[in-house]
């Protein structure tokens, strides 16, 4: 399997989803509840993931592919993509210019390729197993690092909340408040995806968030990985995504440059 042929192919249907998001930016939109009167899906959000299905199909008849809005398909059993086909979607809906495409190609708990895509600033961020990871701005490719930070006192840190605000479990308002004091900023964006590649470039130096689905963070934990940071979950355990066929959920997520990352535990779950 050659990789970075995938890799490629991957980066281009990323790219023609975005194309549908930017042109569907700013345009009247049909919102549709899903989970919860927090959880939004307008039109575009379905007709990304239409195209990045059929491509996919196309060019990987063989593999599984699991998306946000409603695809479960089987494949080989052995490969399969996760996809989100507009990550910020209430962002995308308030016209709150922070969303991108994630795609990500996993064998079993493995992931293999990571793709995150932000169409309004042309900022395609990806990754490929062994291979390192890469930012992609026009003709333009950089090689991704996570951040050199030592001390939380230097570190700009994301994290964000998830849907299911009226469920009684843990909605991480004690966490921000402990994290807080001890930090430089703390940034709430509103497209974890993007969050994670931003870790992974050095943008930010951690995030964590409780509650996230897979297709949120897929990409993303691949991209954090080849640019030399750590993925774990809450606990500081190794993350493995739910395997193909199971619920796509994951309860926690915490990810850092890893210099970083013994500090944020300690400050986070100190109770």
């Amino acid at each position: 399997m050659q990789l970075d042929t995938i890799r490629d192919t991957a980066v281009s249907i990323a790219r023609g989803a975005g194309t549908i998001l930017q042109n569907g930016y700013g345009k009247p939109i049909e919102i549709e509840e899903k989970s919860s009167a927090y959880d939004w899906v307008t039109q575009f959000d379905k007709e990304s993931e239409d195209f990045i299905v059929n491509r996919l199909v196309d060019a990987f008849p063989d593999h599984g592919i699991i998306g946000e809005e409603g695809t479960n398909r089987r494949g080989d059993g052995r490969h399969f993509w996760i996809i989100d086909p507009l990550d910020g979607t209430t962002n995308f809906a308030h016209r709150f210019p922070v969303f991108s495409v994630s795609i990500a190609l996993f064998a079993g708990h493995t992931p293999l390729v990571g793709i995150v895509y932000d169409p309004l600033r042309d900022e395609c961020f990806t990754a490929a197993a062994g291979l390192g990871a890469s930012l992609l701005h026009g003709d333009t490719k950089t090689t991704m690092q996570v951040s050199a930070a030592t001390h939380l006192g230097e570190s700009l840190l994301g994290t964000g909340f998830p849907y299911d605000r009226k469920s009684g479990q843990r909605f991480n308002l004690p966490e921000v408040e402990a994290m807080l004091p001890h930090i430089q900023g703390l940034r709430r964006a509103g497209s974890a995806a993007l969050d994670l590649a931003y870790v992974a470039a050095g943008r930010m130096d951690g995030f964590w968030e409780f509650r996230l689905n897979s297709w949120d963070i897929a990409a993303g934990i691949l991209l954090i990985s080849e640019a030399g940071g750590r993925v774990t979950d809450i606990q500081g355990e190794p993350l493995l995504l739910p395997p193909y066929g199971t619920p796509q959920r994951v309860d926690s997520l915490l990810v850092s440059n890893g210099r970083l990352h013994p500090l944020m535990q300690t400050i986070l779950f100190s109770d």
